[in-house]
């Protein structure tokens, strides 16, 4: 099947990130897997304790996500933490029925394209949430008295639209969301009422036919520990799989409350794996009860810590997915009146204690990847220029830019060799006349807050070290970091 998105034409920040992430795993004798991998952020320097949470995710052979919102892909705050801390993103609301397939056979692709966009303009992998729920339904769906013939024809067509559009995009899927109730039953359900469990087989089986590559999943919340709701869906999966039903893992959302994580989270996840499926932490938060204080701050650090001490330990759990990493965007206060600050970060998009607790049981050092660090840059601005990867005939160009004053829009300049051009980038569009490249910010990191990090890389067809130039923003040369 054709990509539909295969042709589109993108920038140059997209289009050639594949050749340039090809080339860098070439160098150091690795490739990144998945779906959609594009350029990446160079990982931490061999022997030294990494100070990102995608650099230590990925030292333990795992990967570590968020779901990100469509609304806030222009604060440039909020993308530099994204594409900084999180090697695979989730579509909060955007790839949702009602969002995509809001009135029958039409689709509205443009939000989740943008976050495809994103996710490859930082080597990131794409989670796709969700293609069959009873939640966030149009109600041409919900309610449209649709007999077993015809309500099939609709599911799969839905699935299968959605998949052959982002094929090669989305390395993994949430096939089935939520399915079960608490008792272990099956939800009842437009899907459910209308065609009994077998819909859950029937959209598996369509989604392998749709993308034979993406990995397909089945999701629910307050499976963690092992009880009536999660014996009723590994008693399902394990039935499915006997039955020749495509499934390759099983999501436990994880949305905990502070000092109630199952005692048996570890051997739940175990005995999913057992079966030989991949198991995945997929919308990890820890909501408390307001005021947050010290206190419940520094536990709720320690038990993000051993959520992330359970996955490394069962070889199967492939990575953790927190949903949404800041309070400032979680859904938990509109939903639980009086509880919140679940997240890794606070309103401010400071680090909490949280986002060192898991970096560290991840096996990083909290410090460089701290978005917090308090102490303002010397001048208008400051940069770091890195060399990360040289060949024959290319170097991979790393480019950092602390900002003093918040900026809404960004251009910066800087001179390489006569004769030296720029092939690809990530993260900034392009240009270049003569000697003198020009990388302006991508539509989703043009607003960066005071103290903010503008983050870009670039290819060249030259194999030099390249001496750090005098890099402008915005006109005005900023000092060596």
């Amino acid at each position: 099947m054709t990509n539909e998105r295969g042709t589109t034409m993108i920038p140059l920040v997209r289009r050639a990130a594949v050749v340039l992430a090809t080339s860098a795993a070439l160098l150091s004798g690795s490739l990144v897997t998945g779906a959609a991998q594009a350029a990446q952020p160079p990982a931490a320097e061999p022997g030294a304790a990494a100070a990102t949470l995608r650099d230590a995710a990925e030292e333990q052979g795992r990967f570590v996500g968020t779901a990100v919102a469509d609304g806030r892909l222009g604060n440039g705050t909020y993308t530099g933490i994204a594409s900084r801390e999180f090697s695979s993103v989730t579509a909060e609301n955007v790839m949702k029925w009602d969002a995509i397939e809001p009135s029958r056979g039409s689709f509205n692709f443009a939000p989740g394209d943008r976050l495809v966009d994103f996710a490859q303009a930082g080597g990131q992998q794409v989670w796709g949430h969700t293609l069959v729920w009873h939640s966030q339904l149009p109600g041409w769906v919900a309610n449209g008295g649709f007999n077993q013939t015809q309500l099939t024809q609709v599911m799969n067509n839905h699935i299968t639209t959605v998949m052959d559009h982002y094929e090669g995009d989305v390395a993994y899927w949430d096939v089935v969301n939520e399915a079960f109730n608490e008792d272990g039953t099956l939800r009842s359900s437009v899907f459910s009422d209308t065609l009994g469990s077998g819909f859950i087989g029937t959209a598996f089986r369509t989604a392998r036919a749709a993308d034979p590559d993406a990995k397909l999943c089945i999701n629910d919340y307050n499976t963690e520990g092992v009880g009536a709701k999660s014996n009723g869906l590994y008693n399902l999966v394990s039935s499915l799989l006997s039955q020749g039903v495509p499934i390759d893992c099983v999501g436990f959302q994880s949305h905990f409350i502070l000092d109630q994580i199952p005692s048996t989270f570890q051997t739940n996840l175990q005995r999913f794996a057992d079966l030989g499926l991949e198991v995945v932490i997929t919308e990890l938060d820890i909501r408390m009860n307001l005021p947050a204080d010290s206190a419940k701050l520094q536990r709720q650090a320690a038990q993000f810590a051993s959520v992330t001490r359970t996955c490394l330990a069962v070889s199967a759990c492939r990575g953790i997915t927190v949903w949404g990493f800041s309070d400032a965007d979680s859904w938990v206060p509109g939903v639980f009146d009086g509880q919140g600050a679940a997240c890794l970060y606070d309103q401010n998009y400071q680090a909490k204690p949280a986002f060192g607790a898991m970096l560290t049981a991840l096996g990083g050092e909290p410090g460089g990847g701290d978005p917090g660090d308090p102490d303002p840059p010397a001048g208008p601005c400051q940069v770091t220029w890195r060399v990360t990867s040289r060949w024959n005939a290319g170097s991979v160009v790393e480019v950092g830019i602390r900002t003093t004053a918040a900026v809404n829009g960004w251009s910066a300049t800087f001179a390489l060799p006569s004769g030296h051009r720029v092939t690809s980038g990530w993260n900034a569009v392009f240009s270049q006349s003569g000697a003198t490249v020009t990388a302006a910010n991508a539509p989703y990191n043009g607003n960066v807050g005071a103290g903010g990090t503008i983050g870009f890389g670039f290819q060249t067809d030259n194999g030099g070290q390249y001496t750090p130039p005098t890099v402008s923003l915005n006109g005005t040369a900023c000092t060596a970091a």
